[in-house]
C-alpha cells in the first residue's frame, strides 16, 4: 500500500526519530533535517511534551514534510497525536485498533512487526507501511525472505540500528527506507550536529542512487 502523504521521490527514504526532543527545541532541529533533505519527521510520545512538539512542527513545516508521531500506543494516542497535526503515526508493535482507528483519521499507520504473522496482521486492518522493529537484530537477509511472501505493495521500513552506514543494504534488500534514531538525534544535541548527521545520510543515500545507476 501507498502513503496517503508522499513527500517525493526525490527525497531520501529516512524518517527521523527525535526521541527525547523538546517543544523549545523542536523547531531548530527540524529545521538542521529538512534542510539537509530529510523529510519524515517523528516525535515518539515518551518524549517530553510531544504533542507540543509535534504541533509545532506541523504549523512551522507541515507544507515541507511529513510530520508524525512514534510509540503511539493507544487508539486515544491517535486521536491526541492527529488533533495535534500529525499525518503519520509509528508503533513499536501491531494493534490492529490502532491501525484502523490511525486509516478511519486518515494519517499513514506504520505499524511495527517482527514476523510474518505480525505482518500480515497489520496489513489486513488497513497498515499504509510497515516497519520491522528491532531490526538489527535479525538484518538484511531476514528482510530478503520476507519480501518473498510479502504483497509487493507492502513497503517495509528498517527501524533500530540503522543508520548511513546500512542504508544502502537495506534498500538492496528490499526495504522503502530506513528509521533512524540515535544515530542521527539524540536529547539534547545541537541543531549543527543533527544537520551533519543528516546530511551523511543524503549522502549516503545519493551514493546508493549512482550506484544504481551506473
Amino acid at each position: 500500500m501507498t502513503m496517503k502523504h508522499g513527500v517525493g521521490a526525490a527525497t531520501p527514504p529516512v524518517i527521523a526519530i527525535l526521541r527525547g526532543v523538546t517543544p523549545t527545541d523542536a523547531i531548530d532541529i527540524g529545521a538542521a533535517l529538512i534542510d539537509s533533505g530529510i523529510r519524515m519527521l517523528e516525535v515518539p510520545l515518551n518524549s517530553p511534551q510531544p504533542l507540543e512538539s509535534i504541533a509545532r512542527l506541523a504549523r512551522t513545516f507541515g507544507e515541507q514534510a511529513l510530520i508524525g508521531a512514534g510509540t503511539v500506543l493507544t487508539v486515544r494516542d491517535v486521536e491526541e497525536v492527529a488533533a495535534a497535526g500529525a499525518r503519520l503515526v509509528v508503533s513499536p508493535n501491531t494493534d490492529p485498533q490502532v491501525i484502523r482507528r490511525t486509516v478511519e483519521l486518515g494519517l499513514d499507520s506504520f505499524p511495527g512487526f517482527f514476523t510474518a504473522s505480525e505482518a500480515f496482521t497489520a496489513l489486513g486492518a488497513g497498515a499504509t507501511q510497515l516497519k520491522l522493529f528491532p531490526a538489527v537484530t535479525v538484518g538484511t537477509a531476514y528482510l530478503k525472505a520476507l519480501r518473498e511472501i510479502l504483497p509487493r505493495t507492502a513497503g517495509v521500513w528498517a527501524v533500530g540500528g540503522t543508520g548511513a552506514h546500512d542504508l544502502a543494504d537495506w534498500l538492496e534488500a528490499g526495504a522503502a527506507g530506513i528509521g533512524v534514531g540515535g544515530a542521527l538525534y539524540k536529547a539534547g544535541d545541537a541543531a549543527p550536529v543533527v544537520r551533519e548527521r543528516a546530511q551523511a545520510l543524503h549522502a549516503a543515500w545519493a551514493r546508493h542512487l549512482a550506484t544504481r545507476r551506473a
